[in-house]
Protein backbone atom coordinates (compact mmCIF):
# COMPACT_ATOMS: atom_id res chain seq x y z
CA UNK A 1 0.00 0.00 0.00
CA UNK A 2 1.08 3.51 -0.85
CA UNK A 3 0.02 7.36 -0.97
CA UNK A 4 2.57 7.94 -2.82
CA UNK A 5 2.39 9.98 -6.19
CA UNK A 6 4.30 8.35 -9.16
CA UNK A 7 4.95 9.93 -12.61
CA UNK A 8 5.98 6.22 -14.40
CA UNK A 9 7.69 6.26 -17.87
CA UNK A 10 9.60 3.78 -19.72
CA UNK A 11 12.08 2.49 -17.77
CA UNK A 12 13.46 2.39 -14.07
CA UNK A 13 14.96 5.05 -14.57
CA UNK A 14 12.10 7.47 -15.42
CA UNK A 15 10.43 6.67 -12.01
CA UNK A 16 9.69 9.76 -9.63
CA UNK A 17 8.00 10.16 -6.27
CA UNK A 18 6.47 13.70 -6.04
CA UNK A 19 4.82 15.13 -2.62
CA UNK A 20 2.62 17.76 -3.33
CA UNK A 21 2.10 21.09 -0.95
CA UNK A 22 -1.53 22.23 -1.13
CA UNK A 23 -2.79 22.71 -4.63
CA UNK A 24 -0.19 24.83 -6.38
CA UNK A 25 3.92 23.50 -5.23
CA UNK A 26 5.76 20.76 -5.33
CA UNK A 27 8.95 18.52 -5.13
CA UNK A 28 10.25 15.51 -7.25
CA UNK A 29 12.83 13.46 -6.76
CA UNK A 30 14.05 10.77 -8.90
CA UNK A 31 13.72 6.80 -7.77
CA UNK A 32 15.79 4.08 -8.06
CA UNK A 33 13.67 1.94 -6.09
CA UNK A 34 11.36 0.87 -3.99
CA UNK A 35 12.47 -0.36 -0.44
CA UNK A 36 8.78 -0.96 1.24
CA UNK A 37 5.08 0.72 1.16
CA UNK A 38 2.89 -0.42 3.99
CA UNK A 39 0.02 0.94 5.89
CA UNK A 40 -0.09 1.54 10.10
CA UNK A 41 -2.85 1.74 11.80
CA UNK A 42 -2.19 5.91 11.84
CA UNK A 43 -0.65 6.37 8.15
CA UNK A 44 1.21 5.28 5.19
CA UNK A 45 4.68 4.59 4.93
CA UNK A 46 7.38 4.08 2.23
CA UNK A 47 11.11 4.01 2.07
CA UNK A 48 12.59 4.50 -1.39
CA UNK A 49 15.74 4.51 -2.73
CA UNK A 50 16.55 8.09 -4.85
CA UNK A 51 19.02 9.00 -7.15
CA UNK A 52 20.20 12.27 -5.53
CA UNK A 53 19.17 12.33 -1.92
CA UNK A 54 19.80 8.11 -0.66
CA UNK A 55 17.05 6.67 1.01
CA UNK A 56 13.96 8.51 1.59
CA UNK A 57 11.30 8.50 4.36
CA UNK A 58 7.79 9.10 3.51
CA UNK A 59 4.70 9.22 5.75
CA UNK A 60 1.35 9.90 4.08
CA UNK A 61 3.29 10.50 1.18
CA UNK A 62 5.15 13.90 3.10
CA UNK A 63 9.07 13.27 2.87
CA UNK A 64 10.05 13.05 6.19
CA UNK A 65 13.79 12.18 5.88
CA UNK A 66 16.63 11.50 2.80
CA UNK A 67 19.92 10.57 4.22
CA UNK A 68 21.54 13.38 2.33
CA UNK A 69 20.18 16.02 4.80
CA UNK A 70 18.17 14.20 7.77
CA UNK A 71 21.60 15.69 9.88
CA UNK A 72 19.93 19.41 9.52
CA UNK A 73 16.87 18.90 11.17
CA UNK A 74 18.08 16.50 13.51
CA UNK A 75 21.33 18.46 14.85
CA UNK A 76 19.18 21.80 14.43
CA UNK A 77 16.13 20.25 16.96
CA UNK A 78 18.42 18.81 19.48
CA UNK A 79 21.83 20.83 20.02
CA UNK A 80 20.21 24.48 19.67
CA UNK A 81 18.16 23.60 22.99
CA UNK A 82 20.88 21.42 24.81
CA UNK A 83 23.29 23.91 24.60
CA UNK A 84 21.30 26.64 25.87
CA UNK A 85 20.34 24.88 29.12
CA UNK A 86 23.54 24.93 31.62
CA UNK A 87 23.12 21.15 32.11
CA UNK A 88 20.31 18.63 31.01
CA UNK A 89 19.97 15.55 31.73
CA UNK A 90 16.88 14.31 31.18
CA UNK A 91 15.23 14.39 27.42
CA UNK A 92 11.75 13.76 26.10
CA UNK A 93 11.20 13.60 22.22
CA UNK A 94 7.88 12.95 21.28
CA UNK A 95 8.00 11.81 17.93
CA UNK A 96 10.95 10.97 16.65
CA UNK A 97 10.22 7.39 15.68
CA UNK A 98 13.36 7.23 13.00
CA UNK A 99 15.60 7.82 15.66
CA UNK A 100 17.72 10.73 14.63
CA UNK A 101 16.79 13.80 16.80
CA UNK A 102 17.39 10.83 20.27
CA UNK A 103 21.19 10.13 18.28
CA UNK A 104 22.24 13.50 18.61
CA UNK A 105 20.99 13.88 22.14
CA UNK A 106 22.39 11.01 23.16
CA UNK A 107 25.17 12.45 22.30
CA UNK A 108 25.60 14.87 25.18
CA UNK A 109 27.48 13.66 28.23
CA UNK A 110 25.26 15.11 30.63
CA UNK A 111 22.30 13.18 29.13
CA UNK A 112 21.04 10.32 31.56
CA UNK A 113 18.01 9.32 30.27
CA UNK A 114 15.80 10.09 27.09
CA UNK A 115 12.36 8.93 26.97
CA UNK A 116 11.55 8.83 22.85
CA UNK A 117 7.43 8.40 22.49
CA UNK A 118 6.43 7.24 19.53
CA UNK A 119 2.94 6.46 18.24
CA UNK A 120 3.57 4.14 15.66
CA UNK A 121 5.58 0.96 15.49
CA UNK A 122 6.15 0.51 12.33
CA UNK A 123 8.40 3.97 11.72
CA UNK A 124 10.50 2.80 14.04
CA UNK A 125 11.01 -1.21 12.89
CA UNK A 126 11.12 0.52 8.99
CA UNK A 127 13.90 3.34 10.51
CA UNK A 128 15.66 0.35 12.34
CA UNK A 129 15.87 -1.72 8.92
CA UNK A 130 16.26 1.02 6.65
CA UNK A 131 18.13 3.47 8.35
CA UNK A 132 20.31 1.95 10.89
CA UNK A 133 22.70 4.74 10.85
CA UNK A 134 19.89 7.07 11.88
CA UNK A 135 18.02 4.78 13.77
CA UNK A 136 21.74 3.77 16.06
CA UNK A 137 19.69 5.20 19.02
CA UNK A 138 17.56 2.90 19.76
CA UNK A 139 20.33 0.37 21.26
CA UNK A 140 21.57 3.11 23.29
CA UNK A 141 20.51 1.89 27.40
CA UNK A 142 20.11 5.49 27.98
CA UNK A 143 17.20 5.71 25.67
CA UNK A 144 13.42 4.17 27.21
CA UNK A 145 11.20 3.76 23.81
CA UNK A 146 7.56 4.07 24.61
CA UNK A 147 4.78 3.14 21.65
CA UNK A 148 1.84 4.80 22.81
CA UNK A 149 0.36 8.37 22.44
CA UNK A 150 2.24 11.31 23.12
CA UNK A 151 0.06 13.85 24.19
CA UNK A 152 -1.32 11.35 26.71
CA UNK A 153 2.46 10.20 28.03
CA UNK A 154 2.80 14.12 28.45
CA UNK A 155 -0.68 14.11 30.41
CA UNK A 156 -0.17 11.54 32.54
CA UNK A 157 3.43 11.27 33.42
CA UNK A 158 4.91 12.02 36.77
CA UNK A 159 8.19 12.47 35.37
CA UNK A 160 10.23 15.80 35.02
CA UNK A 161 12.61 16.75 31.93
CA UNK A 162 15.13 19.43 31.23
CA UNK A 163 13.86 19.67 27.67
CA UNK A 164 11.40 18.45 25.66
CA UNK A 165 11.51 18.33 21.82
CA UNK A 166 8.14 17.65 19.96
CA UNK A 167 9.65 15.95 16.55
CA UNK A 168 6.65 15.69 14.50
CA UNK A 169 4.88 15.70 11.08
CA UNK A 170 2.65 18.61 9.64
CA UNK A 171 -0.24 19.79 12.20
CA UNK A 172 -2.86 17.41 10.63
CA UNK A 173 -4.44 14.01 11.74
CA UNK A 174 -2.41 12.22 14.72
CA UNK A 175 -0.04 15.02 15.25
CA UNK A 176 -2.92 17.79 15.22
CA UNK A 177 -3.24 17.81 19.15
CA UNK A 178 0.88 18.36 19.05
CA UNK A 179 0.29 21.81 18.11
CA UNK A 180 -2.69 22.77 20.66
CA UNK A 181 -1.79 25.01 23.98
CA UNK A 182 -3.37 22.61 26.13
CA UNK A 183 -0.70 20.36 24.81
CA UNK A 184 1.64 22.57 25.70
CA UNK A 185 0.26 24.07 29.19
CA UNK A 186 1.20 20.21 30.24
CA UNK A 187 4.65 19.85 28.88
CA UNK A 188 5.13 22.75 30.72
CA UNK A 189 3.90 21.35 33.60
CA UNK A 190 6.13 18.09 33.12
CA UNK A 191 9.51 20.66 32.56
CA UNK A 192 12.04 21.37 35.38
CA UNK A 193 12.17 25.23 37.04
CA UNK A 194 14.20 26.06 34.12
CA UNK A 195 12.98 23.58 31.49
CA UNK A 196 12.87 24.25 27.59
CA UNK A 197 10.39 23.05 24.60
CA UNK A 198 11.31 22.95 21.00
CA UNK A 199 8.83 22.05 18.07
CA UNK A 200 8.47 21.88 14.57
CA UNK A 201 6.74 24.29 13.42
CA UNK A 202 6.57 24.46 9.20
CA UNK A 203 8.01 26.36 7.24
CA UNK A 204 7.99 30.46 7.16
CA UNK A 205 6.97 30.52 2.91
CA UNK A 206 4.03 28.59 3.39
CA UNK A 207 2.93 28.09 6.89
CA UNK A 208 3.15 31.95 8.57
CA UNK A 209 -0.47 31.54 10.12
CA UNK A 210 0.33 28.24 11.98
CA UNK A 211 3.68 30.04 12.71
CA UNK A 212 1.55 32.71 14.62
CA UNK A 213 -1.03 30.13 15.93
CA UNK A 214 2.27 27.97 17.87
CA UNK A 215 4.01 31.30 18.76
CA UNK A 216 0.84 32.77 20.60
CA UNK A 217 -0.37 29.81 21.88
CA UNK A 218 3.79 29.00 23.70
CA UNK A 219 3.84 32.84 24.67
CA UNK A 220 0.46 32.26 26.69
CA UNK A 221 2.38 29.45 28.68
CA UNK A 222 5.75 30.37 28.35
CA UNK A 223 7.61 33.31 29.37
CA UNK A 224 10.41 33.17 26.30
CA UNK A 225 9.25 31.83 23.40
CA UNK A 226 11.61 32.55 19.75
CA UNK A 227 11.57 30.90 16.46
CA UNK A 228 14.40 29.58 14.83
CA UNK A 229 15.50 28.60 11.50
CA UNK A 230 17.15 26.27 9.23
CA UNK A 231 17.77 25.59 5.47
CA UNK A 232 17.28 22.10 4.32
CA UNK A 233 16.56 19.97 0.91
CA UNK A 234 13.73 18.03 1.05
CA UNK A 235 11.17 19.94 2.56
CA UNK A 236 8.42 22.69 0.57
CA UNK A 237 10.62 25.80 0.00
CA UNK A 238 13.70 24.83 1.79
CA UNK A 239 13.58 27.25 5.28
CA UNK A 240 12.23 25.90 7.80
CA UNK A 241 11.37 26.87 11.45
CA UNK A 242 11.71 25.77 15.02
CA UNK A 243 9.72 27.04 18.05
CA UNK A 244 11.59 27.41 21.02
CA UNK A 245 10.29 28.19 24.29
CA UNK A 246 11.67 27.96 27.64
CA UNK A 247 10.76 28.81 31.69
CA UNK A 248 14.17 30.52 32.00
CA UNK A 249 17.05 30.19 29.93
CA UNK A 250 16.77 33.01 26.84
CA UNK A 251 18.35 31.30 23.47
CA UNK A 252 20.89 33.74 22.58
CA UNK A 253 22.18 35.58 25.99
CA UNK A 254 22.20 31.86 27.59
CA UNK A 255 23.35 30.11 24.64
CA UNK A 256 26.89 28.61 25.88
CA UNK A 257 29.46 29.08 22.87
CA UNK A 258 32.66 27.49 24.82
CA UNK A 259 30.62 24.29 25.55
CA UNK A 260 29.88 24.12 21.78
CA UNK A 261 33.95 23.88 21.19
CA UNK A 262 34.33 21.71 24.44
CA UNK A 263 31.65 19.04 23.45
CA UNK A 264 33.21 18.32 19.75
CA UNK A 265 30.60 16.34 18.79
CA UNK A 266 31.45 16.42 14.80
CA UNK A 267 28.81 17.96 13.13
CA UNK A 268 27.51 18.31 10.07
CA UNK A 269 25.28 21.20 10.17
CA UNK A 270 25.14 22.95 13.58
CA UNK A 271 27.48 24.82 15.03
CA UNK A 272 28.25 28.18 17.14
CA UNK A 273 27.72 30.96 14.47
CA UNK A 274 24.51 28.65 13.03
CA UNK A 275 23.01 29.10 16.56
CA UNK A 276 23.04 32.35 16.60
CA UNK A 277 22.36 32.82 13.35
CA UNK A 278 19.40 30.63 13.42
CA UNK A 279 17.44 33.29 15.36
CA UNK A 280 17.94 35.93 12.48
CA UNK A 281 14.34 36.23 11.04
CA UNK A 282 13.62 37.48 7.83
CA UNK A 283 11.99 40.89 7.17
CA UNK A 284 8.86 39.49 5.64
CA UNK A 285 8.43 36.87 8.80
CA UNK A 286 8.70 39.92 11.31
CA UNK A 287 6.41 42.10 9.64
CA UNK A 288 3.81 38.66 9.22
CA UNK A 289 3.94 37.54 12.85
CA UNK A 290 4.18 41.52 14.57
CA UNK A 291 6.82 40.07 17.42
CA UNK A 292 10.26 40.86 17.94
CA UNK A 293 10.05 36.98 18.98
CA UNK A 294 11.80 37.55 22.32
Amino acid sequence: MSKLDWEDKSSPMDLWVEERHRDYYGTRFRCKKILFSGKSNYQYIDVVETQGHGRMLLNDGIVMISERDEFVYHEMMAHVPLFVHPHPKRALIIGGGDGGVAREVLKHKSITHCVLVEIDQMVVDVSKKYFPHIACSFEDPKLQLKIQDGVKFVKETDQKFDVVLVDSTDPLGPAKPLFSKDFYKDVFHILGEDGSLVVQSESPFFEIPTQKFILQSLKSVFPLTALYNYSNTVYPGGLWSFAFASKKYHPLKDFQEEKVIQANLNFSYYNKEIHRAAFAQPEFVKKELKTSLF
